[in-house]
């Protein structure tokens, strides 16, 4: 059975692909989570619209912070967190968070998706993270105080 999905799934694709899945998986799993849909012609097309509108708001989101990204460039940036008396963070810090922070603190929006971070933060200290966009690419420190 095709369906068209309508988010990122994990071993199976990312949103709008269209993919041949077991019929099985699709009902019982795929369609009643909202994960996606069967794939019929309406569907299609409204699927290839909503990708092009959700390509076109990332290029200029891509746009934006290759303009911004000098500014990124040396910035510092300080997250208070839970932490323990060896200095482990009981929550990590996700690019999510840190994405946040940065529009909080400099106003500048960088989507989660370019910043280049291995795994989650989790240790109090100074941790130098980097940023690509657009070709260009910047580094900023963020500074992880204990609460």
């Amino acid at each position: 059975m095709k369906v068209i999905l309508l988010k990122d799934v994990s071993k199976l694709g990312k949103k709008y692909e269209v993919k041949e899945v077991s019929s099985g998986h699709a009902q019982n799993l795929l369609i009643p989570r909202g994960d996606a849909v069967a794939a019929t012609p309406q569907a299609l097309k409204r699927a290839e619209l909503e990708r092009s509108a959700n390509e076109g708001e990332r290029k200029i989101q891509e746009e934006l912070l290759a303009k911004n990204i000098e500014e990124l460039d040396g910035l510092t940036l300080t997250i208070k967190g839970k932490a323990n008396d060896k200095g482990h963070l009981f929550a990590g810090l996700h690019r999510e968070a840190i994405s946040a922070e940065l529009k909080e603190q400099s106003r500048l929006d960088v989507m989660p998706e370019a910043i280049e971070l291995d795994q989650p933060i989790k240790e109090v200290g100074e941790h130098t993270i980097s940023v690509k966009a657009g070709g260009k690419s910047a580094k900023f420190k963020v500074v992880v105080e204990a609460k």
